[in-house]
């Protein structure tokens, strides 16, 4: 029963140490990889930005060219009403007559005022495009230089961190999944992310809260896997005191 213990908590303190290994390449990266996603979602918000305004001043051109034919529509049917009006035949018809080119006269002005206020949206959407499109230049130079950064930083340590992640899959295994799940659950929810800690100085090696006497004996006995009580790591052996 001994021996079983004492191999759960030699599995659990290797598995930790590698871990802490993995913590500490992961550290020098920083904000680095979490930065290099902000500047790829910000880019990409950019990037819609810019084709929604692409696609509002294309709409705007086409309101553009609508308005323009719905011209020339009314000036073709003014000039076919001034024809008319030679040959009415009486003040009722001539009148008629003069109404309608009034009316056509109207939607040409409508027109007019609206080719005119779609102009006036088009340069503001080219200026919103141009900011964009500058924003988004900026952004897209972070972000080479923070993946060229980045690129660099797990470069130096690629090779070093495939081998750790198999020697954790290696440890993990020889692991109950039971005590395993403990294991990283604990590690997420302490800062350090170290689950697995001796006790140094009669203190727990995670959280510095003293360790009774009695439960040093019991930890140093390794006859049951024992947690602090304050915690809750897993304490895997008692350091000696060196006088």
């Amino acid at each position: 029963m001994e021996s079983t213990v004492a191999s759960k908590l030699e599995a659990l303190s290797k598995l930790q140490s590698i871990d802490s290994q993995l913590d500490e390449i992961r550290r020098v990266r920083g904000d680095l990889p979490e930065e290099v996603q902000d500047l790829e979602d910000e880019i990409e918000g950019y990037e819609v930005r810019v084709r929604k305004f692409d696609d509002e001043v294309a709409n705007l051109n086409e309101s553009i060219a609508q308005r323009k034919q719905a011209i020339k529509d009314s000036e073709s049917l003014i000039s076919k009403y001034e024809d008319q009006q030679q040959n009415v035949r009486n003040n009722r018809e001539y009148d008629a007559i003069t109404k309608e080119i009034e009316l056509q006269k109207l939607e040409i002005q409508i027109s007019e005022k609206k080719i005119k206020e779609a102009h006036y949206q088009i340069d503001q959407k080219k200026n919103e495009i141009e900011g964009t499109k500058n924003r988004l230049e900026e952004r897209r130079k972070d972000l080479e230089n923070k993946k060229k950064e980045l690129n660099q930083i797990v470069g130096e340590s690629e090779e070093e961190e495939q081998h750790l992640e198999q020697d954790r899959a290696k440890a993990a295994s020889n692991i109950e999944d039971r005590l395993l799940s403990a294991y990283s659950r604990i590690r997420k929810n302490v800062r350090n992310g170290l689950a697995v800690v001796p006790v140094k100085r009669d203190a727990c090696g995670g959280c510095f809260n003293t360790v009774p006497p009695q439960r040093q004996a019991d930890i140093a006995a390794q006859k049951k896997v024992i947690v602090c009580e304050h915690c809750g790591r897993i304490l895997a052996g008692v350091e000696q005191r060196v006088f």
